[in-house]
């Protein structure tokens, strides 16, 4: 049989991947130049709808319609995922204060793992709930898909394939919790880029002490307007050089390493170690985190963070145009599961973030960090401001050491809840 005979067969108008390339960056060119319309009726439209919410869903309305297929395209895997999102880690990292960064102080990290335990509290809450009020929705291995859904909304999708392994999830369960993973998780990534040009006024009102992220925004800034130049064909050769040669250099590493800890290790898996996704943002991000250190941070003063911008940017696209927007009517109980779910996460979240007065983007990378992983945390992050990218990085990564554990704690519990 050929290799491409069990491919999914796809009725999008769109089918050629470079011509939905191409029509991706003409939407987000779109977007981006009527965003910055200074007068009239765009001025007053993004006013109220941020334009990198647009740049989100938008794709996920042509994946809707039918005019691409978003789930069985390269362009996000190998193309966004495994070359965009390492060489735009590169980049934001590249630029970094860590002296700042660290100066957020404990709280950052406190609603993160705030966040990770929300999520378990909020499983079994949901899982409680529904068995009173809708028991069909729970019964079966439902228990075992939640459990998968919690290794994706505490690390990453490697920590949801693990899961899938322990638990032995059905086919047809995991793929349905992999619906609401993106339905339900982008979504909310959605409602938090959308919120994140409220912050100040959320700020102001929950008296939040926000003086770090303000200082940590203003040395980023004097530091690029002191650095700053016109790019010249060399700053620019440079930049592409840093950016995709650390890419290369992270995959090159990821691949071996990530079979080497299969093998010796026997808690990888436990970690996510032997999954080369995993090594290779921990890599870019290292190498980032180094060159931080070096001259190669001036190189920022010629665009190196705006070009890992507009890489994020692609990235978003690709991550919305997986979304099916009309799928969250198919399992209407199930979303309602995961509505419920995210929904005790925002409360215990949201109090936590209450009691210790921290800023709004405490809360949201936080959620993000978890919710997504580095692949999203770093846009919500730079919705916020673009020197905070970086933040989201750190914190987007730390869920693939911790997702599987906890994960697995989610699924003994819910297990014994159900009886299996």
């Amino acid at each position: 049989m050929p290799a491409d005979a069990a491919a999914p067969v796809s009725h999008a108008l769109i089918q050629n991947d470079i011509v939905v390339f191409g029509l991706i960056a003409a939407t987000l060119g779109a977007v981006f130049w009527t965003s910055a319309r200074t007068s009239g009726f765009w001025k007053r439209f993004y006013t109220f709808v941020p334009a990198l919410l647009l740049c989100y869903l938008i794709p996920g309305i042509y994946n809707t319609v039918g005019l691409i297929d978003g789930q069985n395209t390269r362009l996000y895997a190998p193309i966004a995922r495994d070359v965009l999102l390492p060489a735009a880690l590169v980049l934001l990292t590249l630029t970094v204060d860590l002296k700042g960064m660290l100066k957020l102080g404990p709280k950052i990290v406190a609603m993160y793992l705030g966040a990770s335990f929300s999520i378990m509290i909020g499983a079994v809450a949901a899982f409680l709930l529904f068995k009173w009020l809708h028991p069909a929705t729970v019964a079966g291995d439902t228990w075992a898909g939640m459990a998968a859904l919690a290794g994706s909304w505490i690390g990453g999708g490697a920590n949801m394939l693990a899961m899938r392994e322990v638990f032995q999830v059905n086919a047809t369960t995991f793929g349905q919790f992999a619906v609401v993973d993106v339905g339900v998780g982008y979504v909310w990534m959605a409602l938090l880029i959308f919120l994140a040009a409220r912050a100040p006024a959320i700020d102001a009102r929950s008296g939040a002490d926000t003086s770090g992220l303000d200082a940590l925004q203003e040395r980023v800034a004097r530091f690029q307007a002191e650095h700053e130049r016109v790019a010249s064909l060399t700053d620019l050769m440079l930049i592409v050089a840093v950016a995709f040669g650390a890419v290369g250099l992270s995959h090159a590493i990821a691949a071996p390493l990530a079979a080497w800890f299969g093998t010796n290790v026997a808690w990888a898996s436990q970690f996510s170690l032997d999954a080369p996704f995993v090594w290779v943002v921990v890599i870019a991000t290292t190498i980032g985190l180094g060159l931080s250190f070096t001259r190669a941070r001036t190189l920022d003063g010629a665009g190196a963070s705006k070009l890992g911008s507009l890489l994020l940017y692609f990235l978003i696209a690709c991550i919305g145009m997986q979304m099916d927007l009309l799928a969250l009517l198919d399992r209407p109980w199930l979303f309602a599961l995961g509505l419920v779910w995210i929904g005790f996460h925002i409360v215990l979240l949201w109090a936590l973030g209450r009691l210790l007065k921290v800023p709004f983007f405490y809360f949201a990378i936080g959620s993000q960090s978890n919710i997504g992983g580095p692949a999203s945390a770093p846009v919500v992050a730079a919705a916020f401001h673009p020197a905070l990218a970086p933040v989201g990085v750190v914190l987007g990564t730390m869920g693939y050491a911790t997702g599987t554990y906890l994960a697995y704690v989610v699924g003994i519990t819910l297990r014994a809840l159900a009886g299996a």
